[in-house]
């Protein structure tokens, strides 16, 4: 199960994937004319804004397939659908869901959750049972060296979200005529799979440069208050300050270095769109490097969607028609766009494989 779908190409970073090697016939819950997808995923909890973000992603791309003739297989067009459950924010719940969906619902094919720390405690369980899973949310590399057989990602490993940060304040420094060893760097990462691999990628690109690290923090569990590592910047002035602390650590820092009135030469974080931080907290953003695994001014256009513009016009305008309007998009996550080409995973994979069968799929 392997793809080149055209809209993936609008993901910044690539493509990681592990392979798929099923060793026995399973079929499909397909009822009709609907093949039916499962997901666990945040609707409440610290990652509920993104995974709201990844559920309105997927939504749209079925309704996208559903409408332009279905999913093609034996000379007949299905339609998808998709049972949702809320996984809480609690990697524990992820997997119990997990087992209630495979057990309950008899779902074969799984749309992943959203965080790397709710995808490790899904893919030990579709890994037992031998049910593939296309993962849109789950960045850490970790997922990806424990030889899982049935996940399959479409967005890049979270070690390089910040690491071109560094490799920026580099050249920088050269261009002031200053070493790249002189760059002091302020760092404060949540304690989770996917922040502490952010961190990893940081530490070796501050390791290639000679670059000290003046501040290490992790941030609190519940993301709410990062003034004590503010208060050591303000004291320490380093040239770049890094945070990952997925949307909610974002919005927290971005309003913290407002009231703080915290003045860095850089700073860079992740989840920055998904927290919304230009239209929260203005122009006290301006500068903030934020990584994306996907942009709307890219030009690769595929055949479900289009290009990247139309797939975020097309998202805006279904979603800015039916939310209230504290709630529109003016700029849409990244999230979102994978979560999306995860479903076109799926529609590719049945048609070529012609089957509901998950060795052939």
């Amino acid at each position: 199960m392997t793809t080149r779908i055209k809209f993936l190409r609008a993901l910044t970073f690539g493509v990681a994937t592990a392979g798929l090697l099923a060793t026995g016939p399973v079929n499909a819950k397909v009822e009709g004319d609907t093949i039916t997808l499962g997901s666990a995923i945040s609707f409440t909890g610290k990652y509920s804004t993104n995974g709201i973000h990844a559920k309105r992603g997927y939504n749209l791309a079925v309704k996208r397939i559903n409408e332009t003739g279905g999913v093609k297989v034996g000379g007949k067009a299905y339609k998808l659908k998709i049972v949702y459950y809320d996984d809480e924010s609690t990697p524990l719940r992820t997997a119990q869901l997990a087992e209630r969906l495979i057990k309950q619902d008899g779902i074969k094919f799984f749309l992943g959750p959203y965080s790397s720390a709710t995808t490790k405690a899904i893919a030990p369980i579709t890994e037992k049972y031998k049910i593939p899973m296309v993962e849109a949310e789950g960045a850490s590399r970790s997922l990806f060296t424990q030889g899982y057989k049935y996940i399959f990602a479409v967005l890049s490993t979270s070690e390089q979200y910040l690491a071109s940060s560094i490799a920026l304040a580099a050249e920088i420094a050269k261009k002031n005529g200053k070493k790249p060893s002189s760059v002091r760097v302020a760092m404060a990462f949540e304690n989770d799979p996917f922040s502490l691999d952010v961190r990893a990628g940081v530490m070796d690109d501050l390791k290639k440069y000679g670059m000290k690290a003046v501040i290490d923090d992790k941030l609190p569990r519940d993301l709410s208050d990062m003034a004590a590592t503010l208060t050591k910047v303000k004291a320490l002035k380093p040239d770049l300050l890094v945070i990952s602390g997925h949307s909610k650590g974002a919005a927290t820092a971005a309003r913290q270095i407002k009231e703080m009135k915290i003045k860095v030469p850089m700073i860079a974080m992740t989840h920055c769109e998904s927290a919304k931080v230009i239209k929260n907290f203005g122009a006290s953003t301006n500068g903030f490097l934020c990584p994306t695994q996907w942009a709307e001014t890219l030009s690769y256009s595929g055949k479900l969607f289009g290009s990247a513009a139309d797939w975020n016009k097309l998202f805006k305008d279904h979603f800015n028609a039916i939310l209230p309007k504290a709630d529109h998009y003016k700029n849409v996550p990244y999230q979102s766009a994978q979560a999306s080409a995860a479903v076109m995973v799926w529609k590719d994979a049945f048609e070529r494989a012609q089957s509901f069968d998950t060795e052939k799929v």
